[in-house]
């Protein structure tokens, strides 16, 4: 098995060849044509046209938009229990929002509590977090 490239903020984000470069750009080409056909020989087949594009263009990001909020989900849950293990005992977890604990999945154990708390002070986005994060914690799951 070949050695996975070490992540960093430069490389972390995940592309996903079949919906990226196909499933996406072919859905939107098609509801382009097809609006674009009912535009010039408008009848019932083309508005029928149209919608079934729709339908297919809104399915495909629709199933994506869920696989990935079930992931988020998951990830707030792994590092909510993961801070809980890591604070010094007695510290109340921070109040993070869901994209700030998102982007701390990505910290490394001992800098974890520390960011978080900065995070959650200073109320930094995600892209900052990721860019204060001195050792990367890899995530190679995230689809």
């Amino acid at each position: 098995m070949a050695e996975k490239i070490p992540q960093t903020f430069a490389n972390h984000t995940r592309w996903d060849p079949l919906f990226h470069f196909f499933l996406a750009p072919v859905s939107l080409l098609l509801l382009v044509w097809a609006v674009a056909h009912l535009v010039r020989h408008y009848s019932h087949e083309a508005v029928a046209m149209v919608v079934f594009a729709l339908l297919l263009a809104l399915t495909i990001f629709m199933t994506r938009t869920y696989a990935l909020k079930v992931q988020d989900r998951v990830i707030r849950l792994e590092e909510r229990l993961r801070l809980a293990s890591l604070m010094p005992v007695g510290a109340k977890i921070p109040e993070l929002a869901e994209r700030q604990l998102i982007a701390l999945r990505f910290a490394s154990d001992a800098e974890l509590p520390s960011l978080a708390h900065k995070a959650a002070s200073q109320q930094l986005g995600s892209k900052q977090i990721k860019q204060a994060i001195q050792t990367w914690r890899p995530d190679y799951w995230r689809v």
